[in-house]
């Protein structure tokens, strides 16, 4: 067993990857074999990811507020405190804050043998207004 007392400093998500101002908490990264990623992300209103994928999939867990979702192909949902999304391996997708609210999510994913555990591609271009 291993208690993490003291967090990682919290970063700014890299403009590459994201739309408007998002904050990213490393909450668990454990040592092999363990191929566990967990961040708290915090979305400021209208801010969102580019489109991406997972090796594994991903959770997302809403802790407050309300935001989107959409996978490639699909209508962007909504998705609010106490939802939990589960992202298939590989599906092309973004999330991120409603247009004119905060939104917190728990992102949970598994890295892949190499280690990945994201595929970035382009932003989104059609954010709901």
């Amino acid at each position: 067993m291993h208690i993490t007392r003291k967090r990682p400093d919290t970063l700014r998500g890299p403009a590459e990857n994201f739309t408007g101002t998002v904050w990213l908490d490393e909450i668990a990264a454990p040592a092999a074999p363990s191929r566990l990623r967990m961040f708290n992300v915090h979305f400021a209103p209208g801010a969102h990811t580019a489109w991406h994928r997972h090796p594994h999939g991903q959770v997302l867990h809403v802790l407050e507020g309300e935001g989107l979702v959409q996978r490639r192909g699909g209508e962007a949902e909504s998705i609010r405190a106490g939802d939990t999304v589960w992202i298939e391996p590989g599906e092309w997708h973004w999330h991120g804050a409603a247009p004119r609210s905060f939104m917190t999510h728990l992102a949970v994913v598994e890295a892949a043998e190499d280690g990945t555990t994201v595929e970035w591609h382009e932003h989104v271009t059609d954010y709901p207004a």
